[in-house]
């Protein structure tokens, strides 16, 4: 089968032939219906070197996978031949505390855990997906298309997590600004709709976005540039955001995400881009709450793509055939793709 696998760091995936996956025991087969392409997968590509990570190339790219299942290994239970299934991207330990309540991401006991499906190991971006526990499926709401529930494993799953910690600070009058509207950012804006009553505003550097945001359902959409953080205050009587998501997390979004914050607010970096926030007395507002996370939990996908089923969530994708993959990324990279870009195996 053709699969879309990185060879080696700092390099190009290649597509290329391989064999198609067996399970073992307790494993499953899953038939790819569609696999994302996320901004991680490019820092996976250009930012890892050998030795760097327990795990490495050459592995097939896709951490967003939904499908159908496939095939079952001896043992296997839950989910039966071909039952439309997202897959839970983060594979812990399955046993530590973490692990037992669903929060795989975090998973405490890391020598016993795999690398994520597509970040290390062989992932979606292929005809089949082989998938070590049945525990990592979640099925499909009915009529909810593994297209469209792809991106929502990552894309969705991950602001949905960060926005949920911070719902007892998201009450009627409150204000919530995302910052970067992509993949994540523009799920983000609408995760805000659906699940608090805070007013939204977006922040990006492209009137395309922007205009994305707007269609989300953010009340303001702002432009980047030197007024945007009095902009952020004057719009909030001078108090600032009671939570900020920043889904960039560059040298200029963080500093950005401390500058709107209130005091007493929450300032959650979920990008990946390198920027770091002095935290000492007088550099962030009093008592604003800085933390990382890192995708979510499977009872929270649960809950993502109950949203989907109820057209509550939609990810604006932008589909691309297995074969034209690399385009897709060419095209990430040079910030091209409104919303997701999505790769689907089969037509």
């Amino acid at each position: 089968m053709k699969a879309l696998r990185l060879e080696r760091w700092q390099s190009d995936p290649v597509l290329t032939e391989v064999e198609e996956p067996k399970p073992g025991p307790g494993q499953v087969v899953v038939r790819v219906g569609a696999a994302g392409a996320c901004h991680s997968d490019l820092h996976v590509m250009r930012e890892f070197g050998p030795g760097q990570l327990p795990w490495g190339p050459p592995f097939t790219l896709g951490h967003e996978n939904a499908g159908w299942v496939h095939e079952l290994g001896p043992g296997a239970t839950g989910v039966e031949i071909g039952q439309a299934v997202a897959v839970y991207g983060p594979w812990g330990c399955g046993t530590c505390a973490r692990c037992r309540l669903g929060v795989e991401s975090y998973c405490e006991n890391r020598a016993a855990a795999s690398a994520p499906g597509g970040l290390g190991v062989d992932g979606g971006m292929a005809e089949l997906l082989l998938v070590p526990d049945t525990r990592h499926l979640v099925p499909l709401p009915d009529g909810l298309d593994p297209v469209v529930a792809a991106p929502l494993t990552d894309a969705a799953l991950t602001p949905y997590h960060a926005i949920r910690r911070s719902w007892p600070k998201l009450f009627p009058g409150a204000t919530a600004v995302v910052i970067g509207i992509g993949g994540l950012g523009h799920l983000a804006v609408q995760i805000l709709r659906a699940t608090t009553a805070a007013r939204v505003i977006a922040v990006d550097t492209r009137d395309e976005a922007l205009a994305l945001a707007e269609r989300a359902g953010a009340d303001h959409a702002l432009l980047t540039g030197p007024d945007t953080a009095q902009s952020i205050r004057d719009l909030t009587d001078g108090r600032g955001a009671d939570a900020v998501f920043d889904c960039v997390g560059n040298e200029h979004t963080v500093t950005l995400g401390a500058a709107v914050g209130r005091m007493m607010g929450d300032l959650t970096i979920i990008g990946l881009g390198g920027g770091a926030l002095p935290v000492r007395f007088g550099a962030v507002p009093h008592e604003l709450s800085v933390q990382t996370t890192y995708w979510g939990s499977r009872p929270e996908l649960e809950e993502v793509l109950d949203l989907a089923a109820r057209d509550r969530l939609h990810a604006e994708i932008t589909t691309f055939a297995l074969d034209d993959a690399l385009e897709a990324y060419r095209r990430l990279e040079a910030g091209e793709i409104t919303g997701r870009a999505v790769i689907v195996p089969k037509s």
